[in-house]
């Protein structure tokens, strides 16, 4: 059992004054009361206890989530992976110097849609496609008898890389959408541009899995909000992939430097990606919708896209927290959207917040991230499960 004593607590929703947390058994026990006695104490004065973060949008493979957690990220979303390698990763998740993960596996795309180039590429072995509307029920029940925890949808017609693709019709997305509401199966749609977005919306999806880039659609915050739809922005892989590049300054920041491992470093400081010379995007959109978003009452998540290039599991969750209220998030919406937003969408209901009985995903940083959002890089600890994460400097 331990303590953190007179530490100020982001609990998820809520700023407290400098109190105590009491831990035992994995669990928070206890949030404001008396120390018990002979319980071990972290000093928490000048400090803030915040719940693990949630990316709420990556892409996981081996060694990622050992990286996640070095960064206070506990629970990592993965948003489309090899239903076989990903299943080996999540065995790893059993030791608390790893993040937690949940996993879409197997995204659904038509034949010659948006995500077989990374077939093409060799980055995901052949995976099965969809075409036939009244197939829909069958094929989201073998994505959950792979592992899914949710269904991507993948919405895409290449025009924002300039790079075509056949896009999914609107009966196989609505098929979809119904067969995953039939089984109370979350759904996630990749969308870039507004047309994708407004198909996403209307077909009733749960969670739009990036901004739209190519032009504005100012009427559909408002239809997102009386539809409930949650938006994950993504605008740190945005910014590195249509010109709002951060990563470099990020990876030679002191705090972030040393606990880096080549293979994110190389992620996160590799060239920007090239484009199609037809590519059509206007990457100011996602940052003017996302304060059109948050006027309208949009739920917002923080996902990084991590690891895409320009992007590092950890790493960039804290560089999506800056982006957000950059783009017109206060600093402590930024955190709700990386802690409990996540956690309730997502129907993690053990974690995401500071409160008795929720597990022990922890955050303790110097600062008051709140008030100064970039203190979060500013780590003094973190625990998985009421276990201490091992943070020691890499050199490989």
């Amino acid at each position: 059992m331990y303590v953190y004593n007179e530490v100020r607590v982001f609990t998820g929703d809520d700023l407290l004054s400098p109190t105590t947390v009491t831990v035992a058994d994995g669990l928070i026990t206890a949030v404001g009361e008396p120390p018990p006695p002979g319980a071990d104490v972290v000093e928490g004065r000048g400090r803030t206890l915040l719940p693990g973060l949630i990316d709420a949008h990556a892409h996981v493979v081996d060694g990622d989530l050992e990286q996640a957690a070095a960064f206070g990220v506990t629970t990592v979303l993965d948003m489309m992976a090899d239903p076989v390698r990903i299943a080996a990763v999540r065995e790893t998740t059993t030791s608390p110097q790893v993040a937690d993960l949940r996993t879409a596996g197997t995204a659904a795309t038509v034949p010659g849609g948006y995500g077989w180039y990374l077939v093409e590429m060799g980055l995901l072995p052949p995976f099965p496609l969809f075409s036939d509307p009244d197939t829909a029920g069958t094929f989201l029940d073998e994505r959950l008898a792979e592992g899914s925890d949710y269904l991507k949808i993948l919405l895409d017609d290449g025009s924002t890389v300039g790079m075509p693709t056949r896009n999914m019709g609107d009966a196989q997305l609505h098929a979809l959408v119904a067969a995953a509401r039939d089984r109370k199966v979350r759904t996630v749609a990749h969308a870039l541009t507004a047309a994708t977005a407004r198909q996403a919306a209307a077909a009733g999806v749960d969670v739009l899995g990036h901004l739209f880039v190519d032009e504005p659609d100012p009427e559909l915050p408002a239809e997102l909000a009386a539809r409930g739809i949650t938006v994950i922005p993504t605008l740190s892989v945005l910014g590195e992939l249509f010109g709002r590049r951060r990563a470099g300054a990020m990876a030679a920041d002191p705090r972030v430097s040393p606990y880096l491992r080549e293979r994110p470093r190389a992620m996160l400081t590799m060239d920007a990606v090239p484009l199609g010379e037809d590519a059509r995007h206007d990457v100011e959109v996602a940052w003017r919708t996302l304060g059109e978003l948050r006027a309208a009452g949009v739920e917002i998540l923080a996902g990084s896209d991590a690891a895409n290039p320009g992007t590092a599991h950890g790493v960039s969750l804290h560089v999506e927290l800056r982006q957000l209220v950059e783009a017109g998030l206060t600093p402590a919406e930024a955190l709700t959207a990386a802690t409990a937003a996540p956690a309730r969408r997502f129907g993690l209901t053990d974690r995401g917040r500071i409160a008795p009985g929720l597990r022990a995903d922890l955050l303790l940083v110097d600062g008051d991230p709140t008030a100064d959002i970039d203190h979060t890089l500013d780590i003094a600890g973190v625990w998985r499960g009421g276990r201490r994460v091992e943070r020691l400097p890499r050199t490989c």
